[in-house]
């Protein structure tokens, strides 16, 4: 795009007075960049993801309600983490976070253990353990 059709949008993610850089090109057809204060194509799209990931902290919450799953994952969601980026976090292989969602594991992992997640979330260890889905 040139630089004189870089967007000018209300922005959803930026901060009141910051701008986004964007590559343009020039009257000399040169790539150069622009600074714009949003685009509506992309606040479409980041108001849909926000929603799809709003749906599936819900639905994550109502799995730890019902027993379907652990506390950790309806956490992971809220955090806008994934399995791979917890499981880094926290230090353990990514197969046993996944196996940590399992409410019956849950229930047995020690205090020492459920703390590396309550650090990630940013949580107490009682938080974790008593979270139920509400």
């Amino acid at each position: 795009m040139k630089k004189s059709e870089v967007p000018q949008d209300d922005g959803r993610v930026i901060q009141k007075g910051s701008r986004e850089l964007y590559y343009a090109l020039d009257e000399n057809g040169e790539y150069t960049t622009a600074l714009s204060t949003g685009w509506e194509a992309k606040n479409i799209v980041q108001d849909h993801t926000m929603e799809v990931l709003q749906q599936e902290i819900n639905q994550a919450g109502a799995n730890v309600k019902a027993g379907r799953n652990s506390p950790i994952q309806y956490f992971m969601l809220l955090n806008r983490m994934d399995w791979g980026l917890l499981a880094q976090y926290t230090g353990y292989w990514k197969w046993r976070v996944k196996r940590h969602n399992k409410p019956e594991v849950f229930r047995k992992l020690s205090d020492k253990q459920l703390q590396k997640y309550a650090d990630v979330f940013e949580i107490t260890v009682e938080e974790l353990k008593n979270y139920k889905g509400d």
